[in-house]
């Protein structure tokens, strides 16, 4: 039997319903909503439609949004001056960064100098290091949204064997640390390891973010595993995931389709952690 399809958009609009129910309740006791700013630097064409797109979905749920367009010529400080701006605004509770920013701009001291009271992607090394701490803090976005999508079949994760193909700081290293929240046996895996077949025939949870095109085989994937492809690369006219889809579609017991996948949440997650850092701001 093929496997079942984890699709992203079911995910996204399960999230999406909690958001807005627990949203009502908030506004009808505080009079409030919650706000989110973008900051985007340049015109990249790509850039500006995810920046769209997250003002489309902030809007829908009714939270107050905010872009900060500044254009491919604004300075280090012209940024820093932004981001210290709303920190200090009240009506904002989430920042985020639209990367990748011009090469010129210092990335990381960027994303440092956001509040990390308002860091709702998740990206400030004190959110990490709580997460690595096993405290309460923003989850990194990416890593959060992946793990919606391994718990969304309602499959156990205590105790299952989890096979990471990325070793990346947005989603590999936080991951690990979720699955291993979760009770999960973890191994991570990157370009460099041996023996990688092997290793993902072993695991009963497969997410690979590699970015090599059809790189996991179906003979790499468990009978009945769940394998969810992070993976997006354009050949010619389409976007291809790391997976062999058609082949491991018929092992697997559970797999994400590319496109459809894990990019329509990754937004929802987003307005979640926005949602709570306004709940955390009110104290409630």
């Amino acid at each position: 039997m093929p496997a079942l399809l984890i699709k992203g958009d079911e995910v996204a609009n399960k999230v999406r319903s909690e958001i807005s129910a627990e949203l009502k309740d908030l506004y009808e006791k505080t009079d409030r909503v919650p706000g989110l700013a973008v900051v985007i630097v340049g015109e990249h064409p790509a850039s500006l439609s995810f920046v769209i797109n997250k003002e489309k979905q902030s809007k829908k749920l009714g939270f107050y949004s905010e872009i900060h367009r500044l254009s491919a010529e604004a300075s280090h400080e012209d940024i820093l001056t932004v981001i210290q701006q709303l920190n200090g605004d009240d009506n904002i509770h989430g920042i985020m960064v639209q990367l990748p920013l011009p090469e010129k701009i210092n990335e990381k001291a960027i994303l440092d100098a956001i509040d990390p009271d308002k860091d709702v992607e998740g990206v400030h090394p004190i959110n990490m290091g709580k997460l690595f701490s096993d405290e309460k803090g923003f989850l990194p976005c990416t890593a959060y949204s992946i793990m919606q999508m391994i718990e969304f079949p309602r499959q156990p994760v205590f105790g299952k064997s989890a096979v990471l193909i990325s070793r990346s700081n947005i989603v590999g290293k936080p991951l690990s640390l979720l699955l291993l929240r979760r009770n999960a046996s973890v191994t991570v895996c990157h370009s460099q390891t041996k023996d990688l077949a092997d290793i993902c025939r072993e695991a009963d949870i497969l997410v690979t973010a590699a970015g090599k095109p059809e790189l996991v085989k179906g003979d790499w994937v468990k009978p009945g595993a769940m394998v969810i492809d992070v993976g997006m690369t354009q050949v010619g006219d389409k976007l291809v995931g790391d997976v062999v889809f058609e082949e491991a579609k018929e092992i697997a017991g559970w797999i994400s389709p590319v496109p459809g996948g894990v990019g329509p949440i990754t937004i929802t997650t987003l307005m979640k952690n926005t949602l709570e850092a306004f709940k955390k701001k009110l104290e409630i």
